[in-house]
């Protein structure tokens, strides 16, 4: 998805222009706001996931903007244990429910692309323990 630059809306005081990269910051934010996401994810570097501070929100964004509506890919880093499908289903609701509500905007598509799973600094893959799998 590209990002283009959002049709302007004229009111009875001027014209209302919102940029992608406003959509770009709120989906953003609405993506970290989910339990279980442990950040956005920049794309692979060298084939891992480079995970992005608060900073960078707008990084694992992109954003297609027509005058009324807007899709929405994010790609993002899951807490290991998290179950993915519920995590992606909830940040499709929250971008989603975000961006309608302060924009105007319709949302036709939140996208989630998951590139890793995030262990906690004290838990290596190593020091998982496995054998507690559910047959």
């Amino acid at each position: 998805m590209s990002t283009v630059p959002s049709e302007s809306e004229r009111t009875d005081f001027g014209e209302i222009q919102i940029a992608p990269e406003v959509i770009e910051v709120i989906a953003g934010l609405a993506t970290v706001e989910v339990k279980g996401v442990a950040g956005m994810s920049g794309g692979f570097a060298g084939g891992i996931a480079e995970l992005l501070g608060r900073k960078n929100l707008s990084k694992g964004v992109k954003v297609e903007v027509g005058q009324r509506e807007a899709a929405v890919d994010v790609s993002v880093i899951i807490e290991y244990g998290q179950r993915l499908p519920e995590v992606a289903t909830e940040i499709q609701r929250n971008v989603k429910r975000s961006i309608e509500m302060m924009t105007g905007l319709t949302v036709i598509e939140v996208n989630v692309q998951i590139h890793d799973v995030h262990f906690k600094s004290a838990e290596r893959v190593e020091d998982v323990d496995f054998s507690q799998r559910v047959k």
